[in-house]
């Protein structure tokens, strides 16, 4: 994005676009949020790259509303646009260029969401982030560029839980256990009475004819963790699971990049970690202390526009009084207690 046009405000125009839901804020130079807005989910992966960044327009235009910017191009310096399903360079290459040709700002760059949660939860750029929200994703970076990721493809790259997958599984397991093809567990019951109908078979079906929006699936993920928290094998089982594939993401991220012997920063975030339920962050803490005992893990509670923002500056060349400014404007990031 190089255009001769000015913009009308020097800063950052930041994008958090995940699965489930996108952050949009713009950000003058000197660290202030001027607008914001919030949309549903983002998924080029369905909807393709052009569609995707279309829907992402009255969101910009609403936070430019709120900054007290005039309808037109460029609205500001950069676009920093953290996206969900930029898992590939070709996908990043096709939503940069999509992004781009918006012209919302006068230079911009586009990666993937994961990389502003690091940038949230770190001062510069060397550490390792997990997000367990929708889906799950890892990334590692270096202060030389160098990075460790993962295609992110879900089932077929190996990518296990994430709320999407957490509730397919405690589905799976609860229609067995209907059926009489699994074994029983409470999460039978929990998902019928969550839904008020008498079986999880039924919510299934209800859902398979349209009667229950799919988008309520996440809500299982709740039920999920209430039913380990009364001590259900197969939810505890679960939660187990989910615990091991976060950890197992953060290690062999550090691996790749020689840091697992290093005082480095392992940041989690995403609404699964976020919640902060005891049963999985105490169950992740003990395995990355056994793993990874110099790692320094701490969960990211902001929203991760604040690292989409926080990318942007750096491209300005911000320096730390700005984005203690920035920071100020979100909740903290907040250790883990070992």
């Amino acid at each position: 994005m190089n255009h001769r046009q000015e913009e009308q405000l020097p800063g950052v125009l930041a994008i958090d676009a995940g699965n489930s839901k996108t952050d949009v804020a713009l950000v003058s130079a000197d660290g202030t949020v001027l607008g914001s807005a919030r949309g549903g989910g983002f998924q080029p992966q369905l909807d393709g790259a052009e569609q995707a960044v279309d829907g992402l327009g009255p969101l910009v235009e609403e936070a430019a509303l709120q900054a007290g910017l005039r309808p037109g191009t460029p609205f500001t310096t950069h676009v920093s646009a953290c996206l969900a399903n930029a898992d590939l360079p070709i996908e990043e290459q096709r939503l940069q260029a999509a992004i781009e040709a918006r012209r919302w700002g006068l230079t911009g760059h586009v990666a993937n969401d994961t990389f502003g949660l690091l940038r949230a939860g770190t001062d510069g750029p060397r550490g390792v982030a997990v997000v367990c929200g929708a889906g799950i994703n890892c990334v590692g970076l270096l202060p030389d560029g160098r990075t460790a990721r993962f295609p992110a493809l879900g089932h077929l790259t190996g990518d296990w839980g994430g709320g999407g997958g957490l509730a397919a599984e405690a589905m799976w397991h609860a229609t067995r256990a209907e059926d009489g093809r699994g074994g029983p567990t409470a999460l039978a019951g929990a998902i019928a009475r969550h839904f008020g109908l008498p079986s999880a078979t039924a919510v299934a079906e209800t859902m398979h004819l349209g009667g229950l929006d799919r988008g309520r699936l996440h809500e299982i993920v709740r039920v999920l963790f209430a039913a380990a928290e009364a001590g259900d094998r197969t939810s505890l089982d679960l939660v187990d699971r989910q615990a091991d594939e976060i950890a197992r993401l953060a290690v062999v991220a550090l691996t790749r990049l020689g840091l697992l012997g290093e005082p480095t920063p392992v940041v989690l975030g995403g609404g699964v970690l976020a919640a902060r339920h005891p049963l999985l962050i105490d169950n992740l803490t003990a395995r990355l202390a056994a793993a990874a005992p110099v790692a320094e893990t701490r969960i990211v509670v902001a929203p991760p526009v604040l690292g989409a923002a926080l990318l942007g500056l750096d491209h300005l060349g911000a320096g730390p009084e700005i984005q203690h400014r920035l920071r100020a404007a979100y909740p903290t990031t907040t250790p883990v207690a070992a």
